[in-house]
């Protein structure tokens, strides 16, 4: 009875030693160990959302994150796939996996952190304040009493509401896309917008330059620095190591550079 007795207890203090061991810290297994990399990447965007990445007269999308993700394949070995989706549910659409990544100006946040796993920063931009040109808004104050605007779900639309000011305007409008609110700043039903500096300095140029004249006007006041990064699903760990690895090629070999001189020489 007693040898009995002495090998169940040694079997108890096999398991839960065992038990103990698993538990430690640094012995379990790495996330991505059994993950394999897509033989597609399907990237969702906006597909008004110039310059990142939008319709061109053609019909064809374009733009410096277009041309980005193509490098990133490029160096991956994968072919990328673009898909026009709403931004409002672009986390909705990749959590569905009818998108594998968020690549379109998509801002860092701690709230978006929470629903996305971002790769590393790779651009950096801040929220600006655009009006017609000759507008009386000069500076953040002056936007008391006035109707802003700003895309739905966006960072600027986050930036605004985090200000103080966002108190006091008269009213926030806000739109599916930018395009939207360029049109009802142009007819006065809006008296800002409030903006990526990135896609308001192509916007205020390309127009201007059709126009031969000036239209729009930048307060030097912004919302604060912030960065882009690309959006994968939290799971997909490898996927996101991979587009870090590739994105720090890129930068080394000159890639990065001749896309960036592309989309944004002055």
């Amino acid at each position: 009875m007693k040898k009995i007795i002495l090998l169940v207890l040694v079997a108890l203090s096999v398991v839960m030693c065992s038990a103990k061991k698993a538990d430690t810290p640094g012995t379990e297994t790495k996330p991505n160990a059994e993950q394999v990399m897509p033989t597609k990447i399907v990237v969702g965007l906006d597909d008004t959302f110039a310059p990142m990445g939008f319709k061109n007269d053609k019909g064809e999308i374009v733009g410096f994150d277009i041309d980005l993700a193509k490098a990133v394949g490029q160096k991956l070995g994968i072919p990328v796939e673009f898909k026009s989706i709403n931004w409002d549910s672009k986390v909705i659409d990749l959590n569905n996996k009818n998108i594998d990544l968020i690549w379109n100006g998509l801002t860092i946040t701690d709230e978006r952190k929470k629903e996305v796993l971002f790769t590393n920063p790779y651009l950096q931009n801040s929220q600006v304040v655009v009006t017609k040109a000759g507008s009386t808004v000069l500076t953040k104050a002056d936007l008391k009493g006035k109707v802003v605007a700003a895309q739905s779900q966006s960072s600027g639309e986050e930036a605004f509401k985090k200000d103080p000011i966002s108190k006091e305007v008269k009213e926030l409008k806000t739109f599916d896309q930018y395009d939207q609110a360029f049109l009802d700043l142009e007819a006065g039903r809006v008296d800002a917008i409030v903006v990526d500096e990135i896609m308001a300095r192509y916007i205020k140029k390309t127009k201007e330059t059709q126009a031969k004249k000036e239209l729009y006007a930048i307060l030097t006041e912004d919302f604060g620095k912030e960065d882009y990064g690309i959006g994968a699903r939290k799971a997909d760990t490898l996927l996101v190591e991979k587009i870090n690895a590739a994105l720090k090629e890129l930068k080394k070999d000159g890639t990065f550079d001749k896309i960036y001189k592309q989309w944004f020489a002055k």
